[in-house]
């Protein structure tokens, strides 16, 4: 009997999880593994890239956490700078672009994997295609980054980064660009940075940045960027000003790359990106699954689809889909929307809902905010914390945290996404048993302070 054949398009986290784990369990016998990636690299950490280019991590390389040769050691046909251009959903094929060669050629499949990812967001204004514009997606984004750095050389007066975006990209790159000496502009068109935490938590990042040195524009929607003789940036004009810039970063955020999926009249969800069953198949093809930055998943707080582009989820959603493919089982259920941050040494975490998502899902709700330590206040090196908690109203059920503080802050937000994960009340909480030492925590942890003022608020509220 035949080997099936398994084609996956996209070699990084997602992608080659979903190869690696199908092909654990299923010999090259039984299954044939064919994988198709654009860029030069596979199975690397996007998520470091801000701290490659800061010069935390040192080399490229350290990114990557498995090369072409080492997955084609494991029976996986891995074809590099090669793109899929059409996808044949009835005929079962895919059509390949070698960038190398300019060949084209079909490829069928008994089962496929979409792996796309995510794009950056590059808004179509005048001068975005312009030298020294970078997004950061991939480490081909952060080479040419570094690259277009190298190029300026030293400068007599200091160099001048804008960073187009201040969400958690947006953040981390001016981290990085003021690690490399540029004085540092963040244009931010909404009313404080950090999106996804509520404006008064976001005013504490404004604060911290602005105290850092980097200079963060709120309410400054960029309208072009303004380009020398020689084609390279030097202004970015928005609708607040006009701004300096030698390198520009985009932090806009990114979107699903699902436009071969689209063309192919794949179900997509309303935030662009594919719809999928709890086993992670394409919904309405029995053959198809999808992973990574290019589906939308459960979020279990406010019962609705979103998009979140991040690692962790990538890699669960390939080993789910691979456990599948080779004959296992595996689900992903959905996620809270726990994500960590930091610029320099404050640390920013969310998880669950904000006010404004608890709203539009028509959740009523309380909040409460509490100003804590991350250490027993007598211990040397405690620093102040501030942690945001929303409660539903009556229920008392947690909807979601958010914490900016120093010290090890960013990392407690775990103890409320197991408890949202968990459907747990606040006043459930104040019981949890959490580690205690005055090194590591106060007698009362933060989360623990909130929880109980939470607590009140919902009681106060009545029905």
């Amino acid at each position: 009997m035949a080997a099936e054949r398994l084609v996956v398009i996209g070699g990084d986290a997602a992608g080659m999880s979903a190869a690696s784990q199908a092909r654990r369990l299923k010999g090259p016998d039984a299954l044939e593994i064919v994988a198709f990636e654009r860029g030069h690299f596979t199975s690397y950490s996007a998520c470091g890239i801000p701290y490659w280019v800061g010069g935390d991590v040192e080399a490229r390389d350290d990114l990557i956490a498995r090369t072409p040769e080492e997955h084609r050691e494991r029976d996986i046909d891995l074809r590099m700078r090669t793109e899929v251009t059409e996808l044949d959903v009835a005929g079962q094929r895919v059509k390949a672009l070698d960038r190398e060669s300019g060949e084209t050629y079909w490829t069928g499949f008994d089962k496929l994997v979409i792996a796309t990812g995510a794009r950056p967001v590059r808004p179509a204004l005048p001068g975005m295609d312009a030298a020294g514009v970078h997004g950061v997606q991939t480490l081909d984004d952060g080479q040419a980054l570094l690259d277009s750095l190298d190029a300026l050389g030293s400068q007599e007066r200091p160099r001048r980064a804008v960073v187009v975006g201040a969400g958690y990209i947006g953040v981390e790159m001016a981290e990085a660009m003021l690690k490399r000496g540029f004085e540092v502009t963040v244009l931010n068109r909404g009313e404080q940075p950090m999106a996804t935490l509520d404006a008064d938590m976001g005013r504490l990042v404004h604060d911290a940045m602005d105290g850092l040195g980097i200079t963060t524009v709120n309410g400054a929607a960029v309208t072009k960027i303004l380009t020398g003789p020689d084609g390279r940036v030097t202004e970015v004009a928005t609708d607040a000003g006009t701004y300096p810039a030698d390198v520009v970063v985009l932090g806009i955020g990114v979107e699903p790359e699902t436009g071969l999926a689209r063309d192919a009249g794949l179900p997509v969800g309303p935030h662009g990106g594919l719809l999928t069953d709890l086993a992670m198949r394409v919904v309405g093809h029995d053959n198809i699954w999808a992973g990574g930055d290019c589906v939308e998943v459960l979020d279990l707080v406010a019962g609705r689809t979103r998009h979140i582009a991040l690692g962790t989820h990538a890699n669960k959603h390939g080993q789910v889909i691979g456990s599948n493919i080779g004959g296992g089982y595996g689900t992903f259920p959905g996620v809270v929307g726990t994500a960590v941050s930091k610029v320099c040494d404050l640390e920013i975490a969310r998880t669950g809902l904000r006010e404004k998502d608890a709203r539009a899902v028509g959740l009523r709700y309380v909040t409460a905010t509490i100003e804590s330590t991350g250490r027993a206040g007598y211990y040397p090196g405690a620093k102040p914390m501030t942690v945001k908690m929303i409660a539903e109203l009556r229920t008392g059920r947690l909807l979601g945290v958010q914490i900016v503080g120093r010290d090890g802050a960013a990392k407690r937000v775990d103890v409320a996404a197991v408890a949202l994960t968990a459907g747990m009340t606040v006043e459930q909480m104040t019981a949890l048993d959490l580690g205690y030492a005055p090194p590591f925590s106060p007698v009362w942890d933060p989360v623990l302070v909130a929880a109980r003022k939470t607590v009140a608020a919902v009681r106060g509220a009545g029905n």
